[in-house]
């Protein structure tokens, strides 16, 4: 951590609808604090991945230089968020011997690396993240830490996150292409997960909804660790489309429509509310049709019952849904929608808390809601500095490579 403290850090989350950049410094004391915001429209994704690289470039030329601009710096890298490319979760359990004698970083970087040479891994997969998640010590599970311990047989729960190579590869082009390095690509709802979560729901068990525009992010937490990663190709443009194509009117009036007067569970005055909807390529004013607000709902509620849906049954069919505990934390922009704490209570049979960044100072009140959970828990990566950081996620260097930089990490660190 010492390395990283007083040091400015960037990141930048691009989302299906909008392009976020926060520049920070972290202090002395290891505390975020954000010093410039820059927020765009984001005209070149879709489903969280990109559709049109020139778009999505000025985007984030757009953001960056807007942060930059409030912040008085100038960024050379930023952390990205990552949700598209079908990522894929997976866990590798790894076994070296240590004869005896007490643990060291070198056996624990030969026990790391060890996981990655046996990695079964396609060829068309990008390494995105690898979280040891827990160690083991002669089959004696739990342990965080086994440095200083004695034993046989030094083992570890290595979590492999991977992503298709297409797809995050257009990513970084885009961040390329805007003068930027990425300092590390990081799944969006482990971001979220950093920003929004306490440490005893981590150590307990807790599952993270994050709900985009484009996607649905779920992050399952067990034991200090992420266990478990899953995006969900379904968001909150599905309910403004659903609403455009059931009312007839243009996509602005829709996501106006769902954001003033949607509701995900019914209301006692729906029937005898009356929304004026604009038609679609229609100028005039008189060209407005009157419909009820119990009709809107009407449309909302199914599409955020199928996402709910879709997290319960990928749940169950991975085989987290104990794990992930009794509660669900719900943030990402769609999450704000009324009623939709309520309708995942009811579907999920769970708790339910909404989630906001937590742990990031400077934040206004339009840029601290559960829609930059994201975007803060970039930063909140970025000073953790966490261990499989240096595993050389989203990068191509070699496995020598990343245990040389595990290796300074500790140092470092410890």
């Amino acid at each position: 951590m010492a390395a990283i403290r007083n040091s400015l850090i960037a990141a930048l989350d691009i989302g299906s609808t909008k392009v976020a950049c926060f520049i920070a410094r972290i202090d002395g004391l290891g505390q975020i604090k954000v010093l410039g915001v820059g927020v765009q429209a984001s005209k070149g994704m879709r489903v969280g991945a990109v559709v049109d690289i020139e778009a999505t470039e000025r985007a984030i030329r757009a953001a960056v230089e807007q942060a930059e601009h409030l912040a008085g710096e100038t960024v050379r890298e930023v952390y990205v968020s990552l949700s598209c490319g079908l990522p894929r979760s997976h866990m590798l359990d790894v076994e070296v011997s240590v004869a005896g004698h007490e643990v060291s970083d070198a056996d624990i970087r030969h026990v790391l690396g060890q996981g990655h040479r046996v990695r079964a891994e396609a060829a068309d997969r990008e390494l995105i993240h690898a979280i040891p998640v827990g160690y083991a010590i002669d089959g004696s599970r739990g342990i965080r830490d086994p440095r200083g311990m004695y034993g046989d047989v030094l083992g570890v729960a290595i979590h492999f996150i991977t992503a298709q190579l297409g797809p995050v590869r257009n990513l970084t082009v885009c961040v390329s292409r805007a003068h930027l390095g990425v300092a590390s690509l990081v799944l969006a709802p482990y971001a979220a997960g950093l920003a929004c979560l306490v440490e005893d729901e981590i150590d307990l068990g807790i599952t993270l909804v994050d709900m985009g525009g484009g996607t649905t992010s779920i992050a399952v937490f067990y034991d200090g660790a992420l266990v478990h990663s899953a995006v969900l190709p379904i968001g909150g443009m599905h309910v403004t489309n659903d609403i455009a194509c059931g009312l007839l009117t243009p996509i602005d009036h829709a996501e106006r429509m769902k954001v003033v007067y949607g509701s995900a569970v019914p209301g006692g005055n729906d029937d005898r509310e009356t929304i004026s909807v604009p038609q679609m390529g229609e100028a005039e004013a008189s060209r407005f049709n009157q419909v009820s607000r119990s009709v809107l709902n009407g449309i909302i509620r199914p599409r955020i019952e199928e996402t709910f849906e879709l997290v319960r049954n990928h749940l169950r069919e991975v085989g987290v849904e104990r794990i992930g505990g009794r509660k669900v934390v719900l943030t990402g922009g769609a999450s704000q929608l009324q009623g939709v704490g309520d309708l995942a209570a009811t579907v999920l049979d769970r708790q339910i808390r909404m989630g906001r960044p937590i742990r990031v100072a400077g934040l206004a009140e339009a840029t601290g809601g559960p829609g930059f959970s994201t975007t803060a828990g970039l930063l909140a990566f970025a000073a953790r500095a966490p261990i499989e950081a240096a595993l050389g996620a989203a990068n191509d260097e070699p496995a020598a490579g990343r245990l040389r930089r595990i290796g300074h990490w500790l140092k470092r660190n410890f």
